[in-house]
């Protein structure tokens, strides 16, 4: 058994936007539920974080990029406080409300927090069960539901806090990471290798041919006997070769096949093949430390169920 840390925070549920979004306070209640109904819970070293300072958020962001968005919340409180609109838009699909900022530094300092934890051996791994997610922000901008590149933040926090040499994301979201991809690509201390459905948000998929990527795209209804396939052809000796000090996880769900904001065809036992996989490199190279971060995910049931098996798979239960 692994000693396994399970990281969230109340102000991740008041971000929200709007009645009907998919990327819904809910998702966090489901995954809470399901973990309690099982008993995995109570197997759990269950933490909260502080918020990340401006200064370890800015290690992968852009000073006036955030500068500009804590700005964007203070003017939506004074439109609030004048009878105004409840969100302020960013993009078509994503926009904040007055909590976005509190919650947004939350997630990446459950990140940040899992990374000192696991850094100083108190925990073997950890889970981030935050919202927002994070791998659509990029370095400038914030896009696809994601305001702050909490797992971008993390590996940059790794290498430059703690003195690491080389760390790993891998992201196995249905959608393309690429605001991770914007932050990392070019820096050879960072191996990011992925998977996404292509074509598919976001338009245009992995759009660098940076040394440090193995983004894989595969076309809709894929199932996981080829997504894993493709996993051990691609990653596995890439990661070996890497020789990971540490692995971080942009953990979404979306690529299961009930989920209907996507249309691939995974289901929870290939999470768990992913996860062992994974934790077998951790394993040789890494000490065994690794920090999953939630990402997509919007079919509660599914989501719920994944996480269980994933996070079930980290502490060995």
């Amino acid at each position: 058994m692994k000693k396994t840390g399970y990281f969230t925070h109340p102000d991740c549920r008041k971000h929200e936007m709007g009645r009907g979004h998919p990327e819904c306070p809910e998702r966090l209640d489901a995954i809470d539920d399901r973990l309690r109904a099982t008993g995995l819970r109570d197997s759990l070293e269950r933490l909260e974080a502080d918020p990340a300072s401006l200064t370890d958020i800015e290690l992968a962001h852009g000073r006036m990029y955030v500068a500009g968005l804590r700005g964007l919340s203070d003017v939506l409180r004074e439109e609030i406080e004048a009878g105004g609109p409840t969100h302020t838009q960013v993009d078509p699909d994503t926009s904040l409300n007055i909590h976005t900022w509190d919650a947004a530094l939350r997630a990446a300092g459950a990140a940040l927090a899992a990374t000192d934890a696991v850094m100083a051996g108190d925990l073997d791994n950890a889970f981030c069960a935050v919202r927002p997610p994070g791998h659509h922000a990029c370095r400038d901008s914030a896009m696809g539901f994601c305001f702050f590149n909490n797992v971008a933040i993390a590996a940059k926090y790794a290498l430059e806090r703690h003195g690491l040499k080389r760390v790993a994301i891998v992201d196995f979201d249905v959608h393309h990471g690429n605001g991770t991809e914007d932050i990392v690509a070019g820096d050879e201390r960072i191996l990011m290798v992925s998977f996404y459905q292509h074509p598919f948000y976001p338009v245009g998929g992995s759009k660098s041919n940076a040394a440090n990527l193995v983004n894989l795209p595969v076309p809709a209804y894929t199932r996981g006997m080829d997504v894993r396939e493709l996993i051990e052809m691609a990653w596995m000796h890439r990661l070996e070769a890497h020789r990971p000090e540490m692995i971080f996880i942009s953990a979404g769900f979306d690529a299961h096949r009930d989920d209907d904001l996507g249309q691939m065809g995974l289901v929870e036992q290939d999470y768990v093949w992913m996860t062992h996989r994974i934790m077998d490199v951790a394993r040789r190279h890494a000490k065994g430390r690794i920090v999953s971060c939630l990402e997509g995910g919007y079919n509660l049931g599914a989501l719920a169920r994944s996480v269980e098996e994933h996070v079930r798979a980290m502490a060995e239960l």
